[in-house]
């Protein structure tokens, strides 16, 4: 299953929505996500229970009606910009990976990205200097010290995805027995976390019918 903190956008008021239309509204802040939707959300899936995700539209900056049902999976994989941000949220994770990537390689996809929302270059560019670049190194790089793999170049990195699965499949065989007591890192230190025996977070070990969400590809 993969989710993304994407879905968790705030609703806006009509003034932060007129905003977000002409460029002006700060998606890369941490108050503009509901974090307590997220927590309980992300603590229903770690327990077993059948949830509902909301769908936002990118386009309209809005929260749309429909929800997606998502049921537990074997797997949770969550990602986005400042999924480690909040303590509560990131204390759920048993394998916090963080994606470092080239700043040049993150503008060229966010351009790319919002003109096919129908964005002109210049709010891009403007909401990038104004915004999400400080948002980027005020709040989202910091938290890369809470990671417990960096993972340099991406996708490119084959090296440290096919580890990264293999681990995962590691924990869903059995073989790692110590991560429902608490995990070992590399330093010796454990870290227990107040979860089900019987499920992982980032990798969740719970029964039933597998979704999937489409990541949102942000380009932090």
């Amino acid at each position: 299953l993969i989710l993304s903190q994407d879905s968790f956008y705030k609703v806006l008021t009509a003034e932060q929505k007129a905003k977000a239309l002409k460029g002006q509204y700060n998606f890369d802040h941490p108050d503009a996500f509901d974090n307590d939707l997220m927590h309980t959300t992300l603590k229903n899936i770690v327990e077993g229970k059948t949830v509902e995700v909301p769908t936002y539209d990118f386009v309209t900056h809005s929260r749309l009606a429909e929800t997606t049902v998502v049921y537990p999976a074997d797997v949770v994989l969550f990602e986005g910009i400042l999924v480690f941000y909040n303590q509560d949220i990131r204390d759920m994770f048993h394998l916090r990976l963080f994606v470092d990537t080239d700043s040049d390689v993150r503008l060229s996809r966010r351009v790319l990205r919002d003109m096919k929302r129908g964005r002109d270059l210049e709010q891009i560019l403007t909401q990038y200097t104004t915004f999400v670049k400080p948002a980027f190194e005020e709040f989202c790089l910091p938290t890369k010290k809470y990671a417990d793999v960096i993972i340099p170049r991406g996708v490119d990195n084959m090296v440290a995805i096919n580890l990264i699965v293999q681990h995962i499949q590691d924990i869903l065989n059995g073989d790692i027995c110590k991560w429902q007591r608490g995990a070992m890192n590399g330093h010796g230190r454990t870290y227990k976390r107040p979860f089900p025996e019987q499920t992982e977070s980032s990798s969740v070990l719970a029964a039933g019918k597998r979704s999937h969400l489409e990541s949102s590809s942000r380009p932090h």
